[in-house]
């Protein structure tokens, strides 16, 4: 079955520098297989056969710890869950020069569409959606700084997410797909 892992806090402002090419060979050295990494900041995509998400979850941040010394949350989704998140955002939705819009992948913890309930959205500013295991966010740029989702910056969900832009996420899906 084919998976990726994403990787939260790492290489991000000159903290917690991970290789790409060590961190490859750790997955492998984990029992990983066609792991390929997307980028500098921990998207790694791989197939496992027999063992479950939460498992996969805690051999690879084992690995981490051991081979780099970092405690890294990582968040591990399989095809299936990012076919489904993939295919709720809006065709319209990008991330370019006009718009910013991004999928906040959930911890296993805080993923239920109640979450929304503590994240100070503001509707008519931005766009906020529920899909299983994400939260989908899109507003224009010049809205940014009045959006309510940009406070969840320290705040306790903040912690328990990972996010990419939808760029990101549309070629990781692409990647798995292949």
């Amino acid at each position: 079955m084919v998976y990726i892992a994403l990787l939260r806090g790492i290489n991000v402002g000159g903290k917690n520098k991970v290789d790409m090419k060590l961190l490859k060979q750790t997955f492998e050295q984990a029992g990983m297989n066609d792991v390929v990494n997307y980028i500098n900041t921990g998207n790694i995509i791989f197939s496992n056969n027999g063992l479950s998400k939460t498992e996969l979850s805690r051999i690879l941040e084992e690995a981490i710890h051991k081979d780099f010394g970092l405690q890294i949350k990582v968040v591990v989704r399989s095809f299936e869950d990012v076919s489904k998140i993939i295919n709720a955002i809006p065709d319209t939705w990008k991330n370019d020069n006009d718009i910013k819009s991004d999928v906040l992948f959930l911890w296993e913890e805080i993923d239920d569409e109640s979450v929304l309930e503590n994240l100070a959205i503001k509707p008519n500013i931005e766009t906020v959606k529920y899909v299983p295991g994400a939260i989908l966010w899109s507003v224009d740029r010049k809205n940014v700084t009045k959006s309510g989702m940009s406070k969840i910056i320290g705040s306790k969900i903040y912690k328990q997410i990972t996010v990419r832009n939808v760029n990101t996420a549309r070629k990781l899906y692409e990647l798995m797909q292949a």
